[in-house]
């Protein structure tokens, strides 16, 4: 397990093994589309991968699915759980890292509470100072989850 503080300086525990709940309240997905990062454009947050809430009576992984698609028009043709992470604060917050290798991408009128997808060639090596990204992608979540998909050789 691996810990460390967040942006807020909250207390976050990430784990690659066993997970902390089968029940996660939330998710996070990181995506590939043709070789390529598939983000969403939060109005508020900026640029993140997809994600959110997993709704009364849903999985965990039907939650990553409708989110992506959703958020960017995508349909999943792989996902794969990687892990999980913990947020303590007021209330705990456990979210469920997966990788999703999209399919396709399909234009929509409207894209739930983001404008849309965003595909980009590579992140940013310092995108803890990306102004433009989200406070989502700035811990240490989304480096260790990068460096697990490498040892994973999915990326």
């Amino acid at each position: 397990m691996i810990t460390f503080k967040d942006n807020y300086k909250h207390t976050v525990h990430l784990t690659f093994e066993q997970p902390f709940s089968l029940t996660p309240g939330h998710v996070w997905v990181i995506c590939r589309y043709q070789h390529k990062w598939l983000l969403t454009k939060h109005p508020l947050r900026g640029f993140e991968f997809p994600g959110g809430k997993v709704e009364h009576g849903e999985t965990a992984e039907e939650a990553a699915l409708r989110e992506v698609y959703e958020e960017t028009g995508a349909i999943v043709a792989t996902l794969i759980y990687i892990g999980q992470y913990k947020v303590l604060q007021d209330q705990e917050i456990i979210k469920t890292i997966f990788y999703a290798d999209i399919k396709e991408i399909e234009e929509m009128e409207s894209y739930f509470e983001t404008k849309g997808p965003l595909l980009l060639e590579t992140l940013p090596a310092h995108i803890q100072a990306a102004d433009e990204f989200s406070f989502i992608m700035k811990d240490d979540v989304l480096q260790q989850s990068l460096r697990m998909l490498q040892k994973m050789e999915l990326i």
